[in-house]
């Protein structure tokens, strides 16, 4: 059995030389950088913000319009502006190979559990993406106008995605699964314009009509003009007249192509919005992130080539649903003239044998996947080197949860045994890794290689001194090019500073627990705030709360979430009833249901448990944290004071409750 930082696995020196990373650093020596190691290319990194961000636009010849003297402001985080003065767009850098070599190679693997998986290629996808484009010019789409999606991860609303962005318009996009208040509370706040949406979907087997749900969706955004409708779902109802103008998807590729020479991209300025994500809602409506196309273009660029190590021709697959940012980063390998995988549907539909079956089918050479995912196959005894080729598999990705030793020790005997197996942590707020991997590095069991470039992060105890080789707070305490711009409505960026630097003023606190080793690896240790980390997807207290408010019998609720160790969760939801109610099954089942079909299924708890009170502070805030807290392990005289409860009583229970389940 693996031993927690064991080297498990290093890539021969021959591997090594043709790596991204490896030409990279050739290129910098060229120019007088020399740099030994990844040690030294990282500390070079961030010591030289403007020197490092300048080499990576030169390095991938990014198309950067105006004077790029002026690489990095001397504001202080959150002001911090990048080449400012410039313009730029992210969709033409994402189609711009579409030209470089042959246009009917593929670019595109899609399918899903209503589609065989077909291909597209380069010339197909950008013939698309331009007269979508136009269409959307024509009716009235300009830079700044919000466009959002309420579609699945299909070739559909990647396209409308380019087409958005290739036009200035701002993108953001929720999956289908959510259920009509969670897209409310989220596309409310930024009042889109245009939403492209579908009629439903079909997950595990079982077709999801989406009529009703989006009938109510669309009556409380009165911002939006035009709907366009995807019949994806054969069974759904006939769709409602809505008040919007209404567009048949097929109906906007009528006409014309539109060829190369006759479409322009709309660079805009280097900090004008690209796309919104939204954080969990941990306290209050989720938060609406700000990224500039500038951002996100050098970002994904340094990501994609030296820490993921794509290459051209290669393929990215990720599973992921397209209200999770990691959809938004499977452009990165389309900016390294490779493949792209889209695929909508279950996991482990119809066994949890498919993400390796298409990965095989596809010739991925680089596929992430939920360390949840691999103990599932593993505990099915599925073993995907005897059942598939894997032959162009060069990486495994573990991404969206800490990764065990024993996660890594069964990738390289179930996988592949010369494989870069990386486990890599980030967040919505960069659209990016903040810790990550190169194969430059040993891996080790269960340890994350190395900060990621450009990220000058390390630990904080509680006084906000570094720390090494003890558990404290991951700081970022130089700016990133993808750091938010600003919160959608946020103006003055009270809730932004808030958010992340509150603690301490100029310094980014993300909100992991993580431990760095001498050597410069790490090992996050899970949230150390209430955001709640559902097999990989981080939703928000806040959104469960909105629903048990409306619930009769709930006179309150508590929900926390905790990493079992192994790859897992455990999510527990802690129900006080009102005078005069009963907690019975049916109560329970009923709780349930109204989270799955108001949220989504990955908001319904793993357990419902009636408890006599809710612990709050004394100004009357839930006291999820510190019940999480005692949830693993913790003494209660070491997770909150009684003199700052309001009903210490209530928090006693807890500690109860946990001593029970921990026996």
């Amino acid at each position: 059995m693996a031993v927690e930082g064991e080297i498990l696995w290093q890539m021969d020196e021959a591997r090594k030389a043709d790596l991204n990373i490896t030409q990279f650093m050739r290129w910098l020596a060229d120019r007088g950088k020399q740099m030994r190691s990844y040690h030294d290319l990282h500390a070079w990194s961030v010591d030289d913000l403007a020197g490092f961000w300048s080499a990576i636009a030169d390095y991938f010849d990014l198309d950067i319009e105006g004077d790029c003297t002026a690489v990095v402001s001397s504001d202080s985080m959150p002001k911090t502006r990048w080449f400012a003065g410039t313009r730029i767009n992210y969709a033409e850098h994402v189609l711009r190979h579409e030209v470089t070599g042959d246009p009917s190679r593929v670019m595109l693997h899609h399918g899903s559990e209503l589609r065989d998986f077909e291909t597209m290629s380069w010339a197909e996808v950008g013939g698309a993406v331009r007269k979508l484009a136009t269409r959307l010019r024509a009716m009235g789409i300009k830079p700044g106008d919000r466009v959002a999606a309420y579609m699945p991860n299909i070739v559909e609303t990647f396209i409308a995605m380019l087409a958005a962005t290739a036009i200035g318009a701002v993108w953001t996009s929720a999956a289908p699964e959510f259920g009509a208040q969670t897209v409310i509370d989220r596309f409310a706040q930024i009042d889109p314009k245009l939403i492209f949406a579908c009629n439903g979907y079909r997950f595990g087997g079982k077709d999801f009509d989406r009529s009703d749900e989006l009938a109510r969706i669309l009556s409380a955004l009165p911002s939006t003009r035009y709907l366009v409708l995807l019949d994806y779902l054969p069974a759904a109802n006939k769709a409602p007249d809505f008040a919007q103008e209404t567009t048949a998807w097929p109906a906007l590729f009528n006409g014309p192509d539109v060829a190369r020479e006759d479409f322009s991209f709309t660079r805009v300025a280097s900090h004008h919005p690209l796309w919104i994500l939204f954080t969990s809602g941990t306290t209050g409506l989720p938060k609406p992130i700000v990224q500039g196309h500038l951002g996100i273009v050098l970002e994904h660029y340094k990501s994609a080539a030296f820490h993921f190590e794509l290459k051209k021709d290669g393929a990215l697959f990720f599973y992921s649903t397209t209200g999770w940012m990691v959809w938004n980063t499977l452009s990165w390998s389309l900016l390294m003239d490779g493949r792209a995988v889209l695929y909508d549907g279950h996991p482990a539909y119809p066994d949890t044998r498919l993400l390796w079956r298409i990965a095989d089918q596809v010739r991925a050479t680089v596929i992430g996947v939920s360390p949840t995912y691999i103990q599932m196959v593993k505990q099915q005894g599925i073993v995907p080197c005897n059942e598939f080729s894997l032959e162009a598999l060069q990486a495994v990705m573990l991404v969206g949860s800490p990764s065990t030793p024993e996660t890594f020790e069964w990738v390289f005997a179930n996988v592949k045994s010369d494989v870069w197996a990386s486990s890599q942590s980030g967040g919505t707020e960069f659209c990016s890794g903040l810790l990550a991997g190169s194969p430059l590095l040993p891996t080790r069991a269960g340890e994350i290689q190395a900060a990621a470039l450009g990220v000058d992060a390390c630990a904080f105890d509680d006084e906000g001194n570094v720390i090494v080789d003890d558990v404290g707070e991951l700081v970022i305490r130089k700016p990133m090019p993808s750091m938010p711009l600003f919160f959608w409505g946020d103006p003055d960026n009270e809730r932004y500073t808030a958010s992340y630097f509150e603690d301490w003023p100029g310094v980014w606190r993300h909100g992991d627990r993580v431990r760095f080793t001498a050597h410069g690896g790490n090992f996050v240790l899970g949230r150390s705030d209430a955001t709640l980390n559902r097999f990989g997807v981080r939703i928000g207290s806040a959104e469960v709360y909105r629903t048990m408010e409306n619930i009769a019998g709930v006179a309150d609720s508590l929900i926390v979430c905790i990493e079992d160790g192994k790859g897992g969760f455990y999510m527990p939801l802690f129900v006080k009833m009102a005078n005069g109610a009963a907690f019975t099954e049916s109560f329970k089942k009923d709780i349930a249901s109204r989270l799955r079909k108001e949220r989504s299924p990955r908001h319904v708890p793993d357990d419902i448990v009636e408890a006599p009170d809710i612990p709050l502070t004394l100004t009357g805030k839930k006291m999820e944290v510190p019940v999480r807290k005692l949830l693993m392990g913790s003494a209660i005289e070491k997770v909150a004071s009684r003199d700052a409860t309001r009903n210490p009583a209530a928090l006693e229970w807890f500690a109860s409750f946990a001593a029970r389940r921990l026996a």
